[in-house]
């Protein structure tokens, strides 16, 4: 074998173990702070700011988060899987209007079935689960988060709560809290989008959840079809995903 010969064989396996090392990188994840912050976002600020400032320690958190959920593969749902799921969903929102507290719960409860069924781990495994899906949706896991967080901490607040307050506080505390449920329910909806229709929204980017009508609102109510004087006539009303906002019911089928 000539000399020629010999040199290109060692370059090409030399080019070989460079493309090898590449991959074996990637596969890992990001392992710098430059890198887990572009992977991370808005996580990377909350591990942050969970360890009092110590961005080594937070990046040393998601740097293992990565080790031990980077190369998790997720399985599609089946049709059928999607449209319970997305018939589960319409069912919390239209439930809203009566049953806010119920509708949160039922949220919560439908993200951590719809992630196991994707594959990530199981739902009873809370903050395992919760750690996968940060390193997969990290620009929309804190709405599971905040479901999660207001559905355990409302039921042993609330009652206590109204019960401290009087007529009036009682009012403004209910209120506060149906708009802080409110708001946990549409900022789930992002994840649950991203999770019932993978590749929807699976360039990084926060979902465009419709916007949604606050709790309690001031003034007299509009006629029955009649236009919301800040809605302009012209300009459609949001949808919601699936075709329903918060608040409103389902109109019967004729």
């Amino acid at each position: 074998m000539s000399t020629g010969v010999i040199i290109v064989l060692i370059v090409i396996v030399a080019a070989v173990l460079v493309v090898a090392a590449v991959l074996a990188l990637r596969a890992r994840g990001p392992q710098h702070g430059g890198s887990l912050k572009r992977r991370f976002g808005p996580e990377y600020d909350r591990a942050v700011v969970r360890h009092d400032g110590d961005t080594k320690a937070a990046e040393r958190e998601l740097s293992e988060r990565v080790r031990r959920h980077g190369s998790l593969h997720t399985r599609p749902l089946e049709p059928a899987e999607r449209e319970r799921f997305e018939a589960r969903w319409t069912a919390a929102q239209e439930r809203f209007v009566d049953s806010p507290r119920e509708a949160v719960g039922e949220a919560d409860r439908l993200l951590a079935e719809l992630a196991g069924a994707r594959g990530y781990p199981d739902g009873a495994q809370y903050e395992e689960q919760l750690a996968a899906l940060s390193v997969h949706h990290a620009h929309h896991v804190d709405g599971y988060r905040r479901v999660h967080r207001v559905t355990h901490a409302q039921a042993q607040s609330h009652a206590a709560g109204a019960a401290g307050a009087g007529n009036g506080g009682a009012e403004t505390a209910a209120a506060s809290d149906t708009e802080e449920l409110r708001e946990a329910l549409v900022a789930a909806r992002a994840l649950f989008e991203q999770l019932v229709r993978p590749g929807r929204h699976d360039d990084g980017r926060p979902g465009t959840g419709a916007r949604v009508a606050p709790a309690a609102a001031s003034g007299p109510a509009s006629a029955p079809g009649s236009t919301p004087a800040s809605t302009p006539a012209s300009e459609p009303a949001a949808r919601a995903p699936h075709g329903w906002s918060l608040g409103k019911r389902r109109p019967k089928e004729s």
